[in-house]
């Protein structure tokens, strides 16, 4: 993912595919609440194996909160610090 509307793309696939949302993901703003949207922690546990598989990375246990998983900017940050690109 070279920009941030590929990696953000990359995300709303994986939120479409594993999040189990009550809201289609494409309409979401980067900075909407997922867990308002219907986010619930076993989902959330799926969403962040999906993309850790998907973006060849592992959350580390610091990150390992509501907050890192909370929105698609939230997302997009954590796997930006990750990956050591700034999208």
């Amino acid at each position: 993912m070279n920009d941030a509307g590929q990696l953000a793309d990359g995300i709303r696939t994986v939120l479409r595919e594993h999040a189990r949302l009550a809201i289609d993901p494409d309409g979401l703003d980067d900075q909407a609440d997922l867990y308002q949207a219907g986010l619930t922690s076993h989902a959330s546990v799926n969403l962040m194996l999906a993309l850790e598989d998907r973006f060849e990375i592992e959350f580390p246990e610091r990150m390992l909160r509501r907050g890192a998983f909370s929105s698609i900017a939230a997302i997009r940050s954590a796997i930006e610090e990750l990956t050591g690109v700034d999208a």
